[in-house]
């Protein structure tokens, strides 16, 4: 970021989004279920496919030297979806890619209801099936 920022005319600004979910239950359990003996093998750098974001500190200190104001801020955002096997899905497109792709179709299957079981204790639905998912997100804006 500190790269882009040094790009920005004089009044420009940087504006960034991230997910800031790597350390919630959904990708936790990601980690966990991947860990079990019978995925170990083909999952172990699976989680590794994620590059850790920074903390305020690791933003601030980037870009304060380079930029006039630097805001950052975490937004958790709430999304209500229809039970674990909802999460599961949205899921799919994004974090469990890499714990997905390396499997075999009924090993794919195995790790998805053991994920899916998982899930569904770690998020309880409503009592009209309703599951919130948390969804954080880091925010940066820097101005030049």
């Amino acid at each position: 970021m500190a790269a882009l920022a040094r790009r920005l005319a004089p009044g420009g600004c940087l504006a960034v989004q991230m997910p800031d979910n790597i350390n919630e239950p959904s990708h936790a359990l990601m980690r966990e279920v991947a860990a079990r003996p019978q995925f170990r093998a083909k999952l172990g750098h699976a989680a590794a496919a994620r590059e850790a974001i920074g903390d305020f500190a690791d933003y601030d200190a980037a870009l304060a030297p380079i930029c006039e104001a630097v805001d950052l801020w975490r937004t958790t955002y709430f999304h209500p979806l229809a039970g674990a096997r909802a999460i599961v899905e949205w899921l799919k497109g994004t974090g469990l890619r890499p714990f997905l792709d390396p499997l075999e179709e009924n090993e794919r299957e195995a790790f998805l209801a053991r994920y899916e079981a998982a899930i569904a204790k770690a998020y309880p639905a409503e009592t009209d099936g309703t599951v919130l998912l948390p969804f954080p997100r880091l925010f940066v804006v820097a101005a030049r």
